[in-house]
């Protein structure tokens, strides 16, 4: 999505809120006060800066061990209570408007608000929604499909918090949104980092206006830094060949055409700045004013906002002021990734669709889950069972007679089946296997 307050998925993925500060260390009185104090300072607008766009390092100064909060123990999930309840403080430090970033860069006064605090000792003056979309892109976004050991493969497994990872190109300003999640880990220890990158990420999508992104959680957590996968992973934002560079990335993850075209479009958040990136303009009549800090590029002339514009945007090509990467520009010029551009251009109802089916598709990649099928939040993830048809178990073209019916449904209501009381599959099957047997015997005895 941008540097700054956007870049891509390494530079393609999502927004990055990257900023390049020095020394950004977590001290003893970074999160001092109470977690819910320390909440409320934190704000942040509905803006995904650039995905995946490499941005210039910063430097970062975190221990090898990464971020020292109270971790989850080795090898258990999240717990869901506390995930719902990390959800609602997200949700809180994203349209929070006590600390609302356009004062960003504003002057600090004698009596600083605890937002001056925050961006006085971390540089935080930019937006997070397009931070924390981008942070668990490329927390997933090494995922490797040929590689079948956990977690040698890369995926979200929340190894972006160590330094050695977080040093890398493509995650240049990352730090600053690990930083304003911090407060969340040490507030519910019973998260995995891996899970809370995928939760702010979601979250900060469904803030901004997009999908409801069907999301499962219980990913474990790599134990160390010698676990991070090597750099080099993540999509440039000007490659050589866009198309082939898309497609190599991409389809290392397993995803296919329709998938990087629909992920694209989360740039339809963010902007870009030259200064972190080496992409986009100083600043534009769309970002001159800000809000958080002003300047930077943006793809489209409502970067707070989660649609379609992005897709419009880039087919008209009529802004100057409005950022068009090879990358971008390559959804219209190639063949194969038109087909959907034009779609999600014309129907941003299809976009949201295929964009949430796409988010989670990424934001389970390479994941080890405990319990294996995951945890779901949001209800449940298990389909109801189907009511009773008879005819829909029909052999071939041959419709069931009515005898058979009748017999099949005498079974089926004698263990408390009924149209209205869906019975399990395996019960039905069981039905249908002594029906076949009983048939079959009454051949032989016939015959």
């Amino acid at each position: 999505m941008a540097a700054a307050t956007s870049t891509a998925f390494g530079s393609r993925l999502l927004p990055s809120a990257a900023r390049a500060t020095s020394a950004l260390s977590l001290s003893s009185r970074s999160f001092s006060s109470s977690p819910s104090s320390s909440l409320k300072c934190l704000r942040s607008s509905p803006l995904v800066s650039h995905l995946f766009l490499n941005q210039k390092r910063s430097s970062v100064c975190l221990s090898a061990r990464g971020f020292s909060a109270a971790s989850t123990p080795k090898g258990s999930a999240s717990d869901p209570e506390q995930l719902k309840s990390a959800r609602e403080d997200i949700k809180e430090l994203l349209n929070t408007t006590f600390c609302h970033p356009i004062l960003a860069g504003s002057h600090v006064e004698s009596n600083p608000t605890p937002h001056d605090l925050m961006r006085t000792n971390y540089g935080l003056d930019h937006l997070t929604y397009p931070s924390w979309v981008r942070l668990g892109w490329h927390d997933a976004g090494t995922y490797n499909k040929n590689i079948e050991e956990w977690p040698q493969r890369g995926g979200a497994n929340g190894s972006l918090r160590f330094e050695v990872e977080l040093k890398h190109g493509a995650n240049a300003g990352l730090v600053n949104a690990l930083k304003l999640l911090q407060p969340i880990k040490e507030k519910y220890s019973g998260l995995t980092y891996a899970d809370l990158f995928q939760l702010a990420s979601a979250t900060a999508v469904e803030e901004a206006g997009g999908p409801k992104i069907p999301m499962k959680y219980g990913r474990i957590d790599v134990s160390g830094p010698e676990q991070c996968p090597e750099e080099g992973r993540l999509p440039a934002a000007g490659p050589p060949s866009p198309a082939d560079h898309l497609r190599e990335v991409f389809y290392r993850m397993g995803l296919n055409d329709k998938e990087i075209v629909a992920l694209s479009g989360a740039h339809t958040l963010g902007r870009s700045r030259p200064e972190r990136s080496g992409w986009g303009k100083p600043e534009t009549k769309y970002t001159k004013d800000g809000p958080g800090a002003p300047g930077g590029q943006s793809w489209t002339v409502k970067w707070l906002k989660f649609d379609n514009s992005y897709f419009k945007d880039i087919k008209e090509r009529k802004d100057e002021d409005l950022l068009v990467l090879p990358t971008d520009a390559i959804l219209f010029d190639d063949p194969s990734f038109r087909v959907y551009a034009e779609k999600y251009a014309e129907d941003q109802e299809a976009f949201f669709k295929d964009y949430a089916e796409a988010h989670a598709k990424l934001s389970n990649l390479g994941a080890k889950f405990d319990p294996p099928e995951g945890i779901v939040i949001d209800g449940s993830s298990k389909p109801a069972p189907e009511k009773f048809v008879a005819a829909k178990y029909s052999t071939g073209k041959r419709e069931l007679s009515e005898a058979m019916k009748q017999k099949i449904r005498a079974e089926y209501e004698a263990i408390g089946g009924s149209p209205d009381k869906p019975l399990q599959s395996n019960y039905f099957l069981n039905i249908m296997i002594v029906i076949a047997v009983l048939a079959f015997l009454t051949s032989l005895v016939g015959n």
